[in-house]
This record gives structure tokens, sequence and C-alpha cells, in this order.
């Protein structure tokens, strides 16, 4: 590819003697579990975020499923609880749910933001319902306050799935209540009960390898996921659950500690980019997604457009790998129509309901299509990507 969708190596290149420095650090420590590193990079990331408490875990999977199997262990949730969640996502989103002993329920989203709809709650809800798990998508936040709102009238718990907006930040309103919070931005007398974040190489801030952590204010959860971790245990042979094993390692903590200073540069680099796609890209068969009033609340993890219908998006796919531009689609199937999520031979489903339908989800699983967007795209390479934008179907 010409301008592949994105180069990692190309990424990580500018940092390459901070990353050996901290490869060999590592090395040299003797120590690889749950050490020095991972340590600091629990507080410098729980700090950056804004919250009290960060555990490093293996994956973002396991991050989401460790918070909220964490919120069962300490009898704030149940198993058979329902748990909304926004039928257009990341399959993981949904396995977190169904791993915790929990059942997910879809919700679609608002054709606007990509995210789970607020307004779609509460036909969504039954008694069973105990839990929203919101996803920002692509790198922008869901509405927080609204979803919050709508929780303390139910008395809901709220976890948040920011494994794509590392660094995303939302304003209360003039005044920040919480100038530091990022990925769970606070409102005054709201928060959310955790948040669950993935490290995978691709993400804004990536490690050179699989890395998760959850963060939290609470600090009996963050007990309980640190020791569902580690295999249930907080004292060497001692299990209190039946846990697993979930551990940032050293040598990932050490990454991302020599890359975490950057990220706000990288992001602010992302928003020009999608700036200029927005501000520059005028074809009518493409509809191009919307720029928050407050820039900050998006980190664009990806840049995801959409077309009329699936035939037109193959079309600009094809039109735009012909130009030597790399593309993907996030995500071509949703969660509720892949095999894992088929009924069973007794029509049992692991969602509710079953055999279930959603339209908006699965016509932006039809239409959506991917662009570059990282920060070390070059102005020219925009540029040429805009031109190829404008250039398909006329």
């Amino acid at each position: 590819m010409k301008i592949p969708f994105l180069d990692l190596k190309q990424v990580n290149a500018p940092y390459m003697d901070a990353l050996k420095d901290a490869a060999v650090a590592v090395v040299e420590s003797g120590w690889y579990i749950r050490g020095s590193y991972c340590e600091k990079f629990e507080r410098e990331f729980a700090a950056y975020c804004g919250f009290a408490h960060g555990v490093g875990v293996g994956n973002g999977l396991d991050a989401l499923t460790l918070m909220l199997r964490a919120s069962i262990e300490l009898g704030r949730l149940k198993t058979g609880d329902e748990i909304l969640v926004p039928s257009n996502t990341y399959i993981a989103t949904v396995l977190a749910v169904n791993a915790a002993g929990l059942v997910p329920v879809l919700v679609e989203p608002d054709e606007r933001t990509f995210n789970i709809d607020p307004a779609r709650l509460a036909d969504a809800c039954s008694p069973k319902t105990h839990g929203i798990l919101a996803v920002h998508l692509y790198g922008r936040l869901a509405d927080m306050p609204a979803i919050w709102e709508f929780a303390k009238t139910r008395d809901l718990l709220v976890f948040e799935d920011a494994a794509q907006s590392h660094g995303a930040r939302l304003s209360s309103g003039p005044q920040e209540c919480h100038p530091e919070r990022r990925a769970q931005p606070a409102v005054e007398g709201s928060r959310s009960a955790a948040v669950a974040y993935s490290f995978y190489p691709t993400k804004n801030l990536g490690a050179l390898g699989d890395a998760g952590m959850v963060l939290t204010d609470d600090a009996e959860l963050a007990r309980v996921v640190r020791m569902l971790g580690n295999y249930g245990s907080e004292k060497k042979y001692v299990n209190m659950y039946r846990g697993v094993n979930s551990r940032l390692d050293e040598i990932q903590a050490a990454f991302l500690l020599a890359k975490l200073p950057h990220l706000d540069a990288w992001n602010e680099r992302r928003r020009a980019i999608a700036a200029r796609y927005v501000r520059e890209v005028n074809n009518p068969l493409l509809q191009l997604p919307e720029i928050p009033a407050d820039p900050r609340e998006h980190v664009w993890h990806v840049f995801t457009l959409r077309t009329p219908d699936g035939k037109t998006r193959d079309a600009l796919q094809k039109h735009l790998e012909s130009r030597g531009i790399g593309t993907l689609i996030f995500y071509p199937i949703p969660p509720h129509l892949q095999q894992a999520y088929a009924a069973g031979p007794e029509g049992e489903c692991a969602l509710l309901p079953v055999n279930p339908k959603f339209p908006i989800a699965e016509k932006m699983a039809e239409t959506v299509l991917s662009v570059p967007v990282s920060q070390v795209l070059t102005d020219s390479e925009v540029t040429e990507i805009i031109g190829a934008l404008n250039e398909f179907g006329r």
C-alpha cells in the first residue's frame, strides 16, 4: 500500500531509543511480572485519566470481564443480571458480559455518533436490568451525562469500555468539574463504577503486545480486580476467589510509560487530520462523521465514514485500494449476527432478545468504511486521501 491504514513500525520508530532503553531496564531488573514499572504505569495512567486506582491486566477483554466479575464478587451485581450494551460494537464488549456470568441486552446506537442511544435505554430495561456498559466507539465519548442521569433513575451501575478513547475528555459545561478527568469525565454527583482500557498495539496508546487496565475510584473494586487477575489471590497461596491469570507484563508497562507523555500530541494530530477530512471532503455520496462541539470528546481512533449502501461502500473501498490507500471496516458483522450468538437447538441465546434484529447496527455494518487517520500521516498524504475521496463516483 502506498498509504497504509496504519503503519505500526512508523508509529513507534521515533521512540525506538526510549523503547529499547525500557526493554533493557526491565530485563536487567530481573523482575518481570507486577513490579515497579507496572505499579508506576498504573499510577501515572490513572492520574492522567483522573482516577484514584488503576489495575493492569493482560488485555482489554480481561479488563472488561474482571471489572464486571469484581462487581459480582462484591455483591453489587449477581449472576444472570442484564447489562445494557450497544448493538454497534466490537464483539469483545458482549463477550465480556457473558464471561462474567451476566446477560447482554443490546441497544441500538445514535446514528449521529455511532454510540449507544440514551433515548433507547428505557425500552431495553427489564426488572433484571442492573447495569449499563457504554462504549466510546471509534474514539468518541458516548453521551455519559445522559447515561448517568438515566442510570440514577433506575439505580443502575454504569461501566465504560474505553478501549478506543485514550485521552478523550468531556466538559460538563463552561467549567469542568474535574479538569484532569479523561475517559470517564465527571458530572457532579455522577460517576461510573469502572472503566476498561485496552493497550493493543493499534490503539492510540498502544503497547508492543497485549495489555489492559481497569480504572476506578473504588478502592475495594480495584482490590478485587487485582486479586481476580492473580488467581484470586492477594497473599501468595491464599486464594479468596476463583481467579484467572491476567497481569500486565513489566515490559509492556515500561513501553507504555515511555509512550504516555506523547499521547496528547498524537491525539491533537489525529484531530487536525479529522478536521481536514470533514472540512475538505465534499463528495455527496459520503456521509462524514460529526466533530463534537468540544473536540476533546473525540480522539479519532479511527475515522469512519458511511455510504448510502453496501454496494457503494465496496466500490469506494476498491477505488481507494486502486489509489494505494489502505482502508478497514469496523465492524463488518455486528455481534448479534455472529455465529457465536446464533440461537441454539432449544432456541436459547446468550443475547436478549433471542434471534434479535437491530436494523441500525446492521445498516452501519453494511455501509461504514474507515480511512487512515494516524498521527504519522503527512499533510501531503492527507491531501491525497481527500482527493481520492472527492473523485469517487465522479
